[in-house]
C-alpha cells in the first residue's frame, strides 16, 4: 500500500552556465564586489562593534566630499525634525 510511504524529492545535477571550471569559491554565493575591502560587512556581534567598524571605516575613506555630504545630510534632517517638533530656534540667536 502506497498510502503511508513519503515521497522522494527528485535530484539534479544542476551546474551554473557561467560558473568557472576552476573551482573557486561557491557559485551559489551572493557577494558584493567591494564586501573584500569592508570591515563593516560580516557577522558582528555586539552593537558597539559595529559603531566601531562603521567609524573606522568613515575615517578611513579618501573621498572628502562624501564626508562632507553625509554631514550636511544629517544637519539638514535635524534642522526638519527640530522644525516638526517646533522647537524654538531663536535661542541660538542673539536678541537685539
Amino acid at each position: 500500500m502506497g498510502i503511508f510511504k513519503l515521497r522522494k524529492n527528485k535530484k539534479f545535477s544542476y551546474t551554473p552556465r557561467h560558473f568557472d571550471d576552476k573551482g573557486e569559491g561557491n557559485p551559489f554565493e551572493i557577494k558584493h564586489k567591494f564586501d573584500d575591502f569592508r570591515k563593516t560587512v560580516g557577522s558582528n556581534n555586539g552593537l558597539k562593534t559595529k559603531i566601531n567598524n562603521a567609524l573606522d571605516d568613515l575615517k578611513s575613506n579618501p573621498d572628502e566630499t562624501s564626508n562632507k555630504r553625509i554631514l550636511i545630510i544629517i544637519g539638514i534632517l535635524i534642522l526638519i525634525f527640530l522644525f516638526i517638533i517646533d522647537f524654538d530656534l531663536s535661542i541660538f540667536f542673539p536678541k537685539k
